[in-house]
């Protein structure tokens, strides 16, 4: 029997305002344990928590990104559970009320546009963090996460593989990014998705039992949980078994999950309407206020790159996928003409030096403006492509002017005739049976002595000048 796998996302993305969800305390990324708190992220007897205007106007942003109806009265609730990393014993989340309901995103799969459906997206505040690692018999809480405002964006059941699930996240990713509501990096934990799976026989219409994957904290965590699942689940349903509904935990490393405890319902949770906050009532005019601070998305500038730019469907995405490597294209096309020359530089010798240093787009030390004189100078054969190479490698390093650089290095291509033509006579001298090769027919022979001609001149000689007196002195 074929079967049909059916997943649905809860994605929680702490949003990037400078202080907690209800109070004043700062949000940054890595301060020592237990220090920005205070008795209302602690949750201190008689403390009122105030609403973070910021958060929720993030929220609403993201909802517009994500095609969603917001709702123009909306409260918080009391979420009822207990963990020693939630000092309040509760989480203030939302429940029959969300902030966004009713959205979608577009994703393309294999070249296939596919509508994913969002449920809701809702505003909360983050629980503190436990740290397994340093004690062998303890256990240590961090409460410096605790109150830091989150929204969870769940999806409809309508992905069908891991790699729907995979894009679907980048593409959101992206687009979270552009609006400049999360910085969601995974690996600092604000981005977090929890999976839900189920599988079905293909043409059966009601779904089967899921179960659900908390927490996993990177793309390829996603994937790999996704077929994993998938497959223990399809196992289970062709041995006569049944499916538990119950959550789960995904160990990366050994690749596998385990069973965690019984699946909560709603119920579990006891909600109910936060006392300690009003509802909210959002007017029309700030709505629209918040929507004309969202820019261009992916797909619109994908589109738009393609048909004003020329530059094929995957230069364009990979250029889009992030804003900060957009707007550097952008400024680098206002300077120089070939955006296609501009795109291969940037994915290629650009990113991977991006990756290997592991820093952001917009701490990189090349301006475009730089860039662009580093083409100006091949373009003019001051250097060759492959002296271009290692003069941007140094800019990278240093962010020097790339015409310093091969003032300073003496890089500049060497284009007098009579000098290539003593290097040349030199090669061939030492390289006879390459030289007989190419004169019984061996073609390829040419290339190894265009290559000993640039290897001798450091690379610094004019391919197409060594091309062309090479084939003089071989005919002679």
């Amino acid at each position: 029997m074929k079967y049909e796998v059916v997943i649905g996302l809860e994605v929680h993305a702490e949003l990037s305002t400078q202080s907690k969800a209800f109070c004043g305390c700062s949000t940054k990324f890595g301060a020592a344990p237990n220090t920005q708190c205070c008795p209302v992220c602690i949750g201190m007897p008689g403390v009122l928590p105030v609403i973070n205007k910021k958060a929720l106007e993030y929220t609403i942003k993201a909802g517009l990104a994500l095609n969603c109806r917001i709702a123009r009265y909306t409260k918080m609730d009391r979420k009822n559970y207990f963990y020693p990393d939630l000092p309040r014993a509760c989480q203030i989340s939302q429940y029959d009320v969300p902030v966004c309901q009713n959205g979608y995103l577009d994703i393309v799969v294999n070249g296939q546009t596919r509508r994913i459906g969002i449920n809701r997206i809702h505003l909360e505040e983050d629980a503190g963090k436990l740290l397994h690692d340093q004690y062998a018999d303890s256990t240590l809480v961090d409460l410096n996460r605790s109150g830091v405002p989150l929204i969870e964006i769940v999806t409809e059941p309508d992905l069908r593989s891991a790699e729907e699930a995979k894009v679907f996240l980048e593409t959101l990713r992206s687009i979270l990014r552009y609006i400049d509501v999360s910085d969601c990096k995974m690996e600092e934990g604000s981005l977090r998705c929890d999976v839900n799976i189920s599988v079905r026989p293909e043409g059966q219409k009601e779904f089967g039992v899921r179960t659900e994957m908390k927490n996993l904290n990177s793309f390829r965590a996603v994937y790999r949980a996704i077929e994993y699942e998938a497959n223990r689940q399809i196992s289970i349903l062709e041995e006569g078994g049944t499916v538990l509904r119950e959550t789960r935990r995904w160990d990366d490393s050994a690749g596998k999950s385990f069973s965690m405890r019984a699946k909560e319902h709603a119920q579990d949770y006891r909600y109910f309407p936060e006392p300690d906050l009003p509802p909210i009532e959002i007017d029309d005019e700030w709505v629209e206020e918040i929507r004309k601070q969202i820019p261009e998305l992916p797909a619109q500038k994908q589109r738009r790159y393609v048909e004003e730019f020329g530059l094929p469907e995957y230069d364009a995405g990979i250029l889009t996928s992030s804003r900060d490597l957009a707007d550097y294209f952008e400024r680098c096309v206002k300077l120089y003409e070939n955006p296609k020359t501009i795109s291969n530089w940037l994915m290629g010798d650009f990113l991977r030096l991006v990756n290997e240093k592991n820093i952001e787009i917009s701490d990189v030390p090349v301006t475009p403006e730089n860039l662009v004189k580093l083409f100006k100078l091949i373009d003019s054969k001051v250097i060759s492509g492959p002296i271009a190479k290692t003069v941007f490698e140094e800019m990278f390093d240093t962010g020097k002017d790339p015409e310093a650089i091969v003032e300073e290095k003496g890089l500049k291509q060497i284009t007098d005739r009579d000098e290539l033509v003593k290097v040349i006579k030199k090669v061939l001298a030492e390289n006879p049976k390459s030289v007989e090769d190419y004169k019984n027919g061996k073609k390829k022979a040419l290339g190894f002595l265009v290559g000993q001609t640039m290897k001798a001149t450091k690379g610094k000689a004019n391919p197409q000048l060594v091309n062309e007196i090479l084939l003089e002195e071989l005919e002679k």
